[in-house]
């Protein structure tokens, strides 16, 4: 064989959907008859991560029948599948890539490097592979791997020994910044080691906490890029291949344009939130609207996630709300094109207040009273959620997640968050971004969509009169930076001393970051973003006594 057609498809599945998945999968091939090998990703059968659902026994059994099914429908002569599923052996369980061919299962291969770090957690549900072998396909040898299989150089070397000629990784790999880069930096490091061509195709689309951006592409044996389809976004695209002097070739196809920085961080965040609805059946969504920009941006992108008549904004003003912030809503929410309503929580501010009065006799006024408008915002948009259905959004950055200013039962009431694993500085500069860009794919209206008096307002949370963010915390400029080396770092507090911060303000800041854990274990999951998000990334105990630095 010295032709080879191979599509390189990525999927959008969800986890535990096999009849769902199952459909796809043979959609896909339907749309990629003219291939002779079409290339799912990891797990797509099942869904990427699968978690816990893979250890029930009657999930697996399902999973085997239905790879079974598939194997049944490649007897029409049509193009082969190389799929992503679980498959069990020999009383242990794999995360397996599946050549199925001719109506059978053809080949088998076992993910060998199971990665257990970050937000993986592969070596508590599958067993390690052996040894790997080269998978023969139509007189060609396929180097199968799964997702870090290609990470390590030995499993590619072994691959090779034992004849592969095309490289070929299924992946289940989660977006997180500058993501992209680094895996196509390993992709060209085993290209080089083994002079062979690669095929890379990744999952697209949200799952819980993570966002999977696609891009699938393929690497000639120079390292030359042959073929890239779109990022985030369902597609297929079909690579020719030939072979020419014993190696094979991928002829120059479509390359398409990776998104970066800002663009690609806005798409995580739509299709994270995306997903978390459509795939949990939620109407739409509900969430408070303050006049700040963190409620701003969340409501920005869930009109570009979900479009405008499945967004309901609530103004929920106090005697502290400011008519600017007021202003400033209305007009937010008239650009987007969403529904506002404005119910006042003052009267159940006084019931409160009469009902504690005998409680609180002879104190003073302080974060209680502020922590209780919170709270009686979250109860009423927690009403409105459980009357219509609609998911409530919460508002939180990664900030104040950080450091506690955030408040249980109150502003962290809600199902998902689009903004909490971004730093205040970069809310800011986001939704800069956006004002000025249109991305693709969205829903939202093109142009400007926040207005600039809320971006560059100084941030309150107007809990109390002419309250600033910056009268209990340093400015966000600094505050971000700290946190950037205590959180994706884990730097020493002498080595953040050293970027030019006193001791003083980085040592009561790791002090609120880590008293603060508790709340964060209680808050609802939101769309991955940096490499260390709080949860899945980051996990430390909430009893703790340990202090790089001790307040005076």
């Amino acid at each position: 064989m010295n032709q080879l057609k191979i599509a390189l498809v990525s999927l959008n599945p969800t986890v535990g959907d096999l009849s769902g998945n199952y459909t796809k999968i043979l959609a896909a091939r339907k749309e990629a008859a003219a291939a002779d090998l079409v290339v799912y990703s990891e797990l797509c059968l099942i869904g990427y991560p699968p978690e816990d659902i893979v250890l029930k026994g009657a999930f697996q059994k399902a999973a085997m029948d239905k790879v079974v099914e598939l194997a049944a429908v490649t007897e029409d002569g049509g193009p082969a599948m190389l799929i992503g599923s679980c498959w069990r052996e020999g009383g242990q369980l794999y995360n397996a890539a599946i050549l199925l061919d001719q109506g059978k299962i053809a080949a088998i291969h076992y993910k060998v490097d199971l990665p257990n770090y970050g937000v993986f957690d592969e070596k508590r549900v599958f067993a390690r592979g052996p040894k790997p072998k080269a998978i023969s396909f139509r007189g060609v040898k396929l180097g199968v791997m799964v997702c870090e299989d290609m990470w390590q150089p030995d499993i590619s070397e072994n691959l090779k020994i034992d004849g592969a000629e095309i490289l070929v990784v299924l992946n289940g790999s989660p977006f997180e910044q500058d993501k992209h880069s680094e895996r196509q930096t390993l992709a060209e490091a085993r290209i080089r080691e083994n002079n062979l061509p690669l095929i890379y195709v990744n999952q697209v689309g949200g799952q819980d906490e993570l966002a999977f951006d696609g891009g699938a592409f393929s690497l000639n044996r120079d390292g030359e890029l042959a073929a890239r389809s779109l990022n985030w976004q369902e597609s297929i695209i079909i690579t020719n291949w030939h072979k020419k002097d014993g190696s094979w070739t991928c002829d120059m196809g479509e390359i398409n344009d990776v998104p970066k920085g800002y663009a690609a961080i806005y798409q995580a965040m739509v299709t994270g939130l995306r997903d978390y609805v459509r795939k949990n059946h939620f109407p739409g969504v509900v969430l408070g609207m303050s006049g700040g920009i963190d409620s701003a941006i969340s409501a920005i992108v869930a009109v570009d996630a979900l479009g405008a008549e499945n967004v309901h904004l609530v103004m929920m003003p106090s005697k502290y709300t400011s008519e600017e912030s007021l202003i400033d809503a209305a007009i937010c929410a008239d650009w987007i094109g969403a529904r506002i309503d404005n119910i006042p929580i003052d009267p159940a501010v006084q019931a409160y207040d009469n009902m504690l009065a005998g409680q609180f006799a002879g104190t003073d006024e302080d974060t209680t009273e502020e922590n209780l408008q919170s709270r009686i915002r979250g109860v009423m948009l927690m009403a409105i959620s459980n009357k219509f259905g609609y998911m409530l959004l919460t508002t939180g950055n990664k900030s104040e997640m950080s450091v506690g200013y955030a408040t249980l039962y109150g502003d962290m009431c809600g199902g998902y968050s689009v903004i909490k694993d971004l730093y205040k500085t970069d809310v800011f500069a986001i939704s800069a971004w956006r004002n000025e860009n249109y991305p693709d794919g969205v829903l939202g209206p093109k142009g400007k969509v926040m207005p600039e008096n809320i971006i560059t307002k100084p941030p309150t949370a107007e809990l109390k009169p002419d309250q600033k963010d910056q009268d209990s915390l340093p400015s966000y400029e600094v505050l971000d930076d700290i946190l950037e080396c205590l959180v994706e770092s884990e730097m020493t507090v002498d080595d953040i001393v050293a970027r030019g911060h006193t001791r003083e303000t980085v040592a009561r800041i790791e002090h609120l970051l880590y008293i603060a854990e508790y709340k964060r274990r209680q808050a609802p999951p939101g769309v991955k973003l940096t490499r260390r998000n709080f949860g899945r990334d980051r996990r430390y105990p909430i009893t703790n006594g340990f202090r790089n630095a001790r307040l005076d």
